[in-house]
């Protein structure tokens, strides 16, 4: 198993997403922890996109998302499911890219440097498992093109650890 991550920093987004992808399936493991496995993936975002000031994850239970494994500052560390964008996208079941967050209704500050966000709901069997949550201190800087590797990379990440079993 390799444990870097070696991205060209001056690749396109896409370019960067397309080296990142076989190299998280050899650092991810089936027989690592689950929270070992979502503490290197956050690592590897985080360390991949200058972009990204915040990358991690809130886990559900119940009817709230509890902080997860995470790269950046000091965050919330429970949202209730259908509040603010993590809670909305988990809610929603689909991913929402907010190019600024003052402009998101209930937006929940948790990083008041924070202007952009992107989250993306983990949904296995149809079972809400979590969110990947990628913040950003310039506005609109997810799009599209982070929408559809992050999802991919998220089916990656719930093919990699055991559902059932929690982490909270």
């Amino acid at each position: 198993m390799s444990e870097t991550i070696e991205i060209n920093d001056k690749f396109t987004d896409e370019e960067k997403y397309r080296e990142l992808i076989p190299q998280m399936e050899t650092l991810l493991s089936e027989d690592d922890f689950t929270v070992t496995t979502l503490s290197n993936f956050a690592a590897a975002l985080k360390q991949t996109f200058s972009k990204v000031s915040w990358a991690g994850f809130y886990l559900k239970k119940g009817d709230y998302l509890y902080l997860g494994p995470f790269q950046g500052k000091v965050a919330c560390t429970r949202i209730k499911i259908g509040q603010g964008v993590c809670g909305t996208s988990a809610f929603k079941k689909v991913t929402l890219i907010v190019p600024d967050v003052d402009k998101f209704p209930g937006h929940i500050a948790c990083d008041s440097f924070s202007r952009s966000e992107i989250v993306v709901p983990l949904v296995k069997n149809d079972e809400l498992y979590g969110v990947l949550d990628l913040d950003s201190t310039s506005y609109s800087s997810f799009n599209e093109t982070d929408k559809k590797y992050l999802e991919r990379l998220g089916q990656l990440v719930l093919e990699k650890i055991d559902c059932a079993r929690s982490v909270i």
